[in-house]
């Protein structure tokens, strides 16, 4: 999925506030389409995963009840600006999105 990461993050202090927003449909696989009447597949986020100048510093585990195109916000110390910060994330049909964005 082109361009389905947009990230922010913002050095203030010695924390790095990162906000996040990623575009995916994060279908639960429990809703029906209204005109077939067919179960919608599920199609949701399982991982995300922050790396900063190559290390993992932050991971989280997704199912289906996080909304459609998630909002995520976090806070990292110990990174200065410049830095580059890369997050990805992988779903449960093997799609997979990573953007990158300089800590500013």
């Amino acid at each position: 999925m082109a361009k389905s990461i947009k990230i922010r993050a913002k050095l203030s202090g010695d924390v790095t506030k990162v906000k996040a927003l990623i575009s995916h449909p994060m279908e639960t696989g429990f809703r029906k389409n209204k005109k077939t009447g067919k179960k919608i597949p599920a199609h949701f986020i399982q991982e995300v995963v922050c790396d900063v100048k190559g290390n993992t510093v932050f991971t989280a585990q997704w199912g289906p009840a996080v909304s459609k195109n998630p909002y995520l916000a976090f806070e990292l110390k110990n990174v200065a600006k410049g830095d580059i910060l890369k997050l990805s994330w992988v779903d449960n049909k093997g799609e997979s999105a990573s953007a990158e964005a300089a800590i500013r």
